[in-house]
């Protein structure tokens, strides 16, 4: 027990609990992105298809959300972003429970997405800050699991409290960011290395300024092939949070059985996770890749098939294995196709794929399952079949350019992006 302590958890900065707990109190207390469609339906009382459009604009302040979480952790902090964007949330979701009109629904539950997803740079930022090297492995995978047990809390919690009282749920999530924020604010110090040493930084960027940019992410063939294959798997695994509560009530289920369903899921994540690398280490990265979307794809086909809490569970732990098939090659695959000198721009590129995905899934999702029923989730199977014969595809290629860039780099030549 004690080897597995200092191997698992034993030696990690005090300030990196610090962040770890900010997370983990910010997702056990994240309602309302689990449920907001079902908001949308049964309080609000909006069809399925404008239900679908107006979450969607939560994935798009998401987009944007990435993107200034990044710009304004390099240029302000990490302090002050995620102080933003913490604060910020806590006034969209008042604003979001008190507010009637559907256009004023639709701008504030953008700018949560947005508020939403910017702490997620700033986060990943100042964990590599205050963590050696050689712990942040150990450091992401605690995160990682943080971030599932939390889920599982919240869809548990989220289902309760919907059978209470939306008015109530909204409260709970804007108090569980409202002390994740004074968390920050009372523990959290600026930790950007520019902040520190200003002018020593200064001088080092001057000299050893990375070449290319965003751009080079954006037109690298073989990163975007990928990319574009994360979408479908990411569009697939946001349909757990979008459409599948609509799913579930539309069977006469309540609201709990939902959250069961999805904290179920979360918690098979939590224990799994740490036997699936041992599991696919000898595999192929395209073709665990390709494996983790059949059972995604399998997985979502199921659920045109349940009518009841077992059939739901059943669907559950086939798409669960799937999304813990597709954790550890998703991560090698960005690290070997990522430039050195660019490995944020790469990781924002990739990134985008998740709130693209909270956009597309409720909005296309929406009305695909009130047109087409429980044919949506055959669909959503093709999908993932799609998926995997993609990464199969372009798995020969990938490897070659990987070859190269390996056989480049260790001859020191520079190698196009």
């Amino acid at each position: 027990m004690r080897n597995w302590y200092r191997a698992t958890i034993g030696g990690l900065p005090r300030l990196y609990w610090y962040l770890w707990s900010g997370m983990l109190i910010n997702r056990v207390g994240g309602f309302v992105a689990l449920v907001l469609s079902l908001y949308l339906t049964s309080d609000r009382h909006l069809t399925l298809s404008v239900a679908g459009l107006v979450g969607g604009s939560y994935g798009i302040g998401g987009i944007a959300g990435v993107l200034l979480g990044g710009v304004l952790a390099d240029r302000w902090g990490r302090r002050p972003t995620l102080l933003l964007a913490h604060f910020g949330a806590v006034v969209m979701l008042a604003g979001l429970a008190l507010a009637e009109p559907i256009w004023l629904i639709a701008a504030l539950a953008a700018l949560l997405g947005l508020m939403h997803a910017m702490p997620g740079p700033a986060f990943v930022a100042a964990i590599v800050d205050v963590t050696p090297a050689a712990d942040r492995s150990r450091a992401f995978n605690l995160q990682f699991w943080a971030f599932n047990l939390g889920m599982a809390v919240a869809s548990v919690l989220a289902g309760a409290l919907a059978e209470m009282s939306f008015t109530l749920l909204f409260a709970v999530d804007a108090s569980a960011t409202l002390v994740t924020a004074v968390l920050i604010l009372w523990k959290i110090p600026e930790t950007r290395p520019a902040a520190r040493t200003a002018s020593a930084s200064a001088s080092a960027s001057a000299s050893a300024k990375p070449s290319g940019g965003l751009h080079t992410a954006l037109t690298d063939r073989a990163y975007m092939l990928f990319v574009a294959l994360s979408l479908l798997l990411a569009i697939l695994s946001t349909q757990t949070s979008t459409i599948l509560p609509l799913a579930i009530t539309a069977d006469g289920l309540r609201p709990s059985v939902y959250g069961s369903v999805v904290a179920y899921a979360a918690l098979l994540i939590v224990v799994g996770q740490l036997f699936v690398p041992r599991l696919i280490d000898r595999w192929r990265k395209g073709t665990a890749l390709a494996v983790a979307n059949v059972f995604l794809g399998l997985g979502f086909a199921a659920v045109s098939l349940a009518d009841g809490v077992g059939g739901y569970l059943a669907a559950a732990t086939i798409w669960t294995v799937g999304s813990m098939i597709a954790a550890p090659p998703n991560a090698a695959v960005i690290a070997e196709l990522s430039p050195e000198a660019l490995r944020g721009r790469y990781q924002s590129v990739f990134y985008l794929t998740f709130p693209a995905a909270s956009f597309i899934a409720p909005a296309a999702g929406g009305v695909s399952l009130q047109y087409l029923g429980d044919w949506h989730w055959v669909v959503c199977g093709a999908l993932g079949l799609l998926a995997a014969a993609g990464h199969l595809l372009i798995q020969p290629a990938r490897e070659r350019r990987v070859a190269r860039q390996l056989e480049a780099e260790r001859f020191a030549v520079p190698v196009a992006g």
